[in-house]
């Protein structure tokens, strides 16, 4: 026995000298010593257990010399050592049997039966570490490192690899994610190896900054770059910047391009589209358009994310790194760098005009989709309708025209057409008569001259329909009433638009806006004697509505609501009210949409319509499946949900609304509620039975008042959300009463417990032993004169040994400040069991700590205690369905966004002016 220790104890050493980097050599790796120590506390060496841990990130993000440096420092405290490199690449030619009679023979092992079960009987009662670098399947993990009860108490299985689908499987305890260099680590990196440590010549800077940038923290490329330029002069170091721009580095683009060779064929499409045209696109948008191509984009994105090749930047937009998006360019180009006509995707200002250049009879069927600018096409003496025709297999187009000639007319667009989006056409209508584009399920059409928009008889796939900024278009063409597979429909911006035909027809449509259309609810007011041409009401021998043309109607007043088109009339529409003065001519507006209650419609936006409160006062409004109303910047002064039926509306936007005062009778569903700016608001009547509200903001409800703030707070807490959800509350600055406890400045106090003193903008909680039992989860107050205040939260296990419940003792106690229109108050709230749903909570988790790093500041914070055990059951018994209410958006449009998970803490970030 202490023969085999001896000996693995001597192989350690020989394996950490020889292939791995030592201590010391890891001092000569720029920005190491930060992430080795980062990665040494989640590995946490010394505490027991069997941990696994992934490392995983973009492709020369410097992964493996991470694993390797943190190896060399770790390994003597193991009984057995191993580092596997490049796993990929051997187990696609040898297998993994290889690489396990690698493990086994590095631990000096003897061969004896199959690996599997070799690894499993001699490594379970030994503590060991493990290397698994470069993994791209799940099977080499099962071979390699199949369960935690392979290997014995204390040891650590490190796994790099790019694609993070692998670890999930896998269920590995902790994913940490590789961070790339910062600008003064790149530029150390970069002058190490293009100027051989020396100090770089002041002719050299700026050109080294260009290089740092084009690098983007890339270490790979950092080196690949300085390495090439070390022995060069400074025309040589521009030729070879300029030409990197148009040729990337075979060796980075090589090294890059492994995550992308390992995709399907649709996930290679998906991410070329998002490398062409849509990064820094709303996720969202950028989705639809995805979706209508045939990409099925949900699954693919996830799968793209995890290969480490996109993100989702905090607002919500597709990114990747620079170099991940020129290789990209490069895929698309590399055939044919000098022939954009061969090319699937053309996107750039130079191939546009090339192609628009070329002769009427040009074969561009190999374009599947453009994007081009008007401004840059300098196209005043081309004819684009030709060149655009030939592209048969065109599936997206986003053109700006603005000019009058039309490339839709004659023989274009293509059957093949999925995604039209046009701004700025000149001409007065797009085409004539009805266009057969059988596969076009998106239009867009912005910012053009158009007075009606075109016959939709020959689009019958159109799934979503958007016209913006159209300052002539009167009236819409009644062919879209006959759309039937139409999910969105948006007019926005289209102040002269008066007339839209019936879309009752519309079973799929989810999404109405009429945003910036104040014509269409403008009510007229009609005189008998003006609507002799009109259609009246009256009933017939059974007791129906019908319509018919005649003087029926003497000494009576109509309101005639513009939603209806004068060459399709709905006599619902229009309503019979004898004799009734002017000033009584109100619930009448909104009648269009009780005539839309078999709809699907889930979000409606009537924001800046110049509604006022004879029509925002209709009680006729009837749609059932209805979940977000945008009224902001109307003016109403009030709003009350008493007749309406939205028993499913959560989310309500009433921003802007300045002549508000009341809010009132507001559906029991409701969860979300906007109304900043709203400077007149006075109430919002009884919530006590909105059990679901979780989230208000009302910055410059200077009107509202403390009682009607406490009164506010106090109905949210006594919710559902306290118990399972967040609560995010923002208001205008009162002073209200204590109930999250004493109220500290930020900027001078100091919490403490005993031994530690805290910085003057942190907080912290200590949790006490049973804080899962006795309470459901902690509120925070936090008054600020930022607007855009971040406010982290860490809830995390503490390594040094405190008193089991102390809160921290301040040493300058504020008072509460006086209303200050500057400030704002933040209420936030977290529920342990919110936690518990999107993470593994641990239940070691001894203290909550708080920062904020803004202006004028303040902080109050308390644990809130569980309910009643009866409480507690009617609460689990809500909660099992509360998706409808608390659903699950994008984390970028969520105020509490989760940022970071491991066993050891979990990272909070609150962001309360983030209305969803």
């Amino acid at each position: 026995m202490m023969h085999e220790s001896k000996g693995i104890k001597q192989i350690v050493v020989g394996i950490s000298h020889k292939v791995h980097v030592t201590s010391s050599a890891n001092e000569n790796l720029i920005g190491i010593a930060v992430r080795m120590q980062r990665l040494k506390s989640e590995l946490q060496i010394g505490s027991g257990g069997v941990l696994m841990i992934g490392i995983w990130g973009v492709g020369g993000g410097g992964k493996s010399t991470l694993a390797s440096s943190v190896y060399g420092e770790i390994c003597r405290e193991f009984d057995g050592c191993c580092f596997v490199e490049n796993i990929r690449e051997e187990a696609s030619r040898y297998g993994c049997g290889k690489l396990q009679e690698k493990i086994l023979s590095e631990m000096n092992v003897n061969r004896v039966g199959g690996g599997l079960r070799l690894i499993n009987n001699r490594f379970c009662h030994r503590k060991v570490l493990i290397v698994l670098d470069d993994v791209d399947q799940l099977d080499q993990l099962k071979a390699l490192a199949g369960s935690h009860d392979w290997f014995g108490e204390g040891s650590r299985i490190l796994i790099t690899t790019r694609d993070a689908h692998v670890l999930i499987a896998h269920k590995v305890d902790v994913i940490h994610n590789i961070s790339l260099l910062n600008n003064d680590e790149a530029m150390k990196l970069f002058h190490k190896h293009a100027h051989r440590d020396q100090r770089p010549l002041e002719d050299y800077e700026l050109l080294s900054k260009e290089v740092v940038s084009y690098a983007g923290g890339l270490p790979l490329a950092l080196t690949v770059i300085g390495s090439f330029l070390c022995d060069k002069n400074i025309h040589e170091w521009k030729s070879a910047l300029a030409r990197l721009k148009d040729i990337p580095n075979d060796d980075i683009v090589g090294k890059l391009k492994i995550s992308f060779d390992g995709l399907t064929k649709v996930e290679k499409d998906l991410f070329l589209d998002i490398a062409c045209f849509f990064r820094w696109e709303k996720k969202d948008r950028a989705m639809e358009i995805l979706d209508a191509c045939g990409f099925h984009p949900v699954i693919g994105v996830k799968v793209l994310i995890q290969k480490a090749l996109i993100t989702v930047s905090e607002y919500g937009e597709f990114d990747m790194h620079d170099l991940v998006q020129e290789m990209g360019h490069y895929i698309v180009r590399v055939e044919h760098p000098k022939n954009p006509e061969k090319h699937s995707r053309v996107w750039e200002d130079e191939d546009v005009r090339k192609i628009s250049a070329m002769d009427a009879t040009t074969e561009l069927d190999k374009i599947e989709a453009i994007k081009a600018c008007y401004d840059s096409l300098l196209l005043k003496d081309q004819n684009l309708t030709p060149i655009v025709a030939n592209m048969k297999n065109l599936r997206y187009i986003e053109w700006e025209l603005g000019d009058p000639a039309n490339p839709l007319s004659n023989n274009f667009p293509p059957r093949e057409l999925c995604c039209l989006i046009l701004s700025r056409a000149l001409q007065k209508q797009l085409w004539d008569g009805c266009k057969l584009l059988p596969n076009l399920k998106i239009m867009e059409l912005w910012c053009s001259n158009l007075i009606m928009t075109p016959d939709f008889g020959g689009l019958p796939n159109l799934e979503r329909f958007k016209l913006k900024g159209s300052w002539y278009l009167e009236e819409i063409h009644p062919s879209i009433g006959r759309l039937e597979k139409l999910v969105s429909l948006c007019i926005e911006g289209c102040v002269r638009f008066k007339t839209f035909p019936p879309i009752s027809r519309l079973k799929k449509l989810e999404t109405l806006s009429f945003s910036y259309c104040p014509e269409l609810f403008n009510l007229t007011m009609i005189q008998h004697q003006n609507m002799d041409n009109l259609p009246h009401l009256h009933l017939d021998n059974s007791g129906n509505k019908v319509a018919s043309h005649g003087k029926s109607w003497t000494n009576s007043f109509v309101t005639w609501f513009k939603c209806c088109s004068s060459n399709l009339p709905e006599v619902e529409c229009f309503l019979e009210e004898p004799s009734l003065p002017h000033n009584n001519m109100k619930r009448i507006g909104f009648q269009f949409f009780h005539n839309l209650k078999e709809l699907c419609l889930r979000k409606l936006d009537l924001s800046r319509c110049d509604l006022r409160n004879e029509v925002i006062g209709s009680d006729v409004w009837v749609l059932p499946n209805l979940q977000e109303l945008n009224l902001a910047e109307n003016k109403f002064s009030r709003l009350s949900f008493r007749h309406v039926q939205l028993p499913r509306l959560k989310w309500l936007n009433v921003s802007y609304c300045y002549d508000l005062v009341e809010l009132s009778e507001l559906p029991l569903s409701i969860a979300v509620i906007i109304a900043d700016g709203c400077s007149s608001l006075e109430t919002f009547g009884d919530i006590a039975n909105c059990k679901w509200l979780w989230k208000v903001s009302v910055q410059g409800g200077y009107k509202l008042g403390p009682l009607g703030s406490d009164l506010l707070l106090d109905s949210i807490l006594q919710g559902n959300a306290i118990q399972d959800h967040f609560i995010s509350v923002t208001l205008q600055h009162q002073i209200l009463k204590g109930f999250v406890g004493r109220l500290y400045r930020g900027d001078t106090f100091t919490m403490r417990l005993p031994h530690v003193r805290m910085d003057p903008h942190t907080m912290r909680i200590r949790l006490p032993h049973d804080w899962y039992n006795d309470f459901c989860g902690f509120l925070i107050r936090v008054v600020t004169s930022d607007m855009n205040a971040d406010i982290n939260i860490i809830i995390k296990q503490e390594p040094d040994e405190d008193p089991p419940f102390e809160l921290w003792q301040d040493s300058k106690q504020a008072g509460e400040p006086k209303s200050d229109g500057d400030l704002k108050t933040n209420v936030g709230y977290v529920s342990f069991n919110s936690l518990r749903r999107t993470t593994l909570l641990n239940l070691s988790y001894d203290s909550i700590s708080f920062s904020i790093k803004r202006y004028w500041t303040s902080f109050a914070v308390e644990l809130v205690s569980r309910k009643g055990k009866d409480d507690l059951m009617q609460t689990r018994n809500v909660a099992a369905d509360c998706s409808e209410f608390w659903d699950d958006e994008d984390d970028y449009r969520k105020p509490f966004r989760i940022q970071h998970v491991s066993k050891s803490s979990i990272n909070i970030l609150w962001r309360p002016s983030d209305n969803i």
